[in-house]
C-alpha cells in the first residue's frame, strides 16, 4: 500500500524524505555507472523497471478495508542490487504519485523508504545469503522476492504506526493492528509475486544465460544445475 498524500504529519513526511535521499542520490550514481559500463544490461533494466511499475500499480482491494499490491522490487534487487533498485523504485513512485494519484509527493519519501529501500535491501541480502548454497536457483529467487514484498509492508505498517496516535492500544498493539490489516491479502500476494518473478527470471535465464553469469548474479554451474544440465 502506498501511503496517500497528506496522511503523514509534516514532521514524519520530512524525516522519511531525509532518510531516503542518500539512497536515492547513490542510486543515481550507480545507475549512471551501469548505463555507461554495461550497455547489454539496459534491456534487462527496462524489464525490471516495467515490472515494478506495473505490479506496484495493481491496487487490489483487501477484505480488511485497505488495499494491497505486489511491489516487483525483489527481482531488480537480485539483478542490479538494492541501490539501483532504489532509484528505479523512486522514479516509479514519482510517476505514480503524479499521474495515477497513487501515493503522493509529501509521502514519497516514506513510500520510497518502504518499497524502494527496505524491501529491496532485505531481498538482496536474502538472495546473497542463499546464492552459493545448494538451494535451487529459482527457489532462491522466489524466497528473496516474496520476503522483499512482505518486508515492504512491515515497514509501511511501522511508518503508519509512528504517524497515528496509539491510544489505549499502545505502539505494539497499533503496529500489530496495521500488520493484521495488510497480512490477509499481502501474504498470499507475496507468495504469488515470488512465483511469478521466479518464472520471469527463468525466462531471462533461458534466453540470456550469459548476461546472468557476466553480471555475477549466479554462477554458470548454478545455472546448469537449475536447468538440469
Amino acid at each position: 500500500m502506498h501511503v496517500m498524500e497528506g496522511f503523514l504529519p509534516p514532521l514524519w513526511a520530512a524525516i522519511w524524505w531525509i532518510i531516503s535521499l542518500p539512497f536515492i542520490i547513490y542510486g543515481f550514481v550507480q545507475l549512471k555507472k551501469i548505463i555507461n559500463e554495461n550497455k547489454d544490461a539496459l534491456p534487462l533494466l527496462g524489464i525490471c523497471g516495467a515490472l515494478i511499475f506495473i505490479l506496484s500499480a495493481l491496487k487490489l482491494p483487501s477484505v480488511t478495508g485497505s488495499c494491497s499490491h505486489p511491489t516487483g522490487t525483489g527481482l531488480s534487487a537480485i539483478v542490479f542490487g538494492p541501490f539501483i533498485t532504489t532509484i528505479i523504485g523512486f522514479i516509479v513512485l514519482l510517476f505514480q504519485s503524479l499521474f495515477l494519484a497513487h501515493g503522493g509527493l509529501s509521502t514519497l519519501g516514506a513510500n520510497t523508504f518502504s518499497m524502494a529501500i527496505c524491501g529491496p535491501f532485505l531481498g538482496y541480502y536474502v538472495y546473497r545469503a542463499l546464492r552459493d548454497t545448494t538451494l535451487n536457483m529459482y527457489i532462491t529467487v522466489f524466497i528473496a522476492v516474496a520476503l522483499a514484498d512482505l518486508f515492504t509492508y512491515v515497514i509501511t505498517a511501522f511508518e503508519l504506526t509512528l504517524a497515528v496516535p496509539a491510544g489505549d492500544l499502545g505502539f505494539g498493539g497499533l503496529f500489530a493492528t496495521f500488520l493484521g490489516v495488510f497480512a490477509v491479502t499481502q501474504i498470499p500476494l507475496a507468495i504469488l509475486e515470488g512465483a511469478v518473478l521466479a518464472l520471469v527470471f527463468k525466462y531471462i535465464v533461458d534466453i540470456k544465460p550469459d548476461i546472468i553469469v557476466r553480471m555475477n548474479i549466479f554462477s554458470e554451474e548454478k545455472i546448469k544445475a537449475a536447468r538440469g544440465e
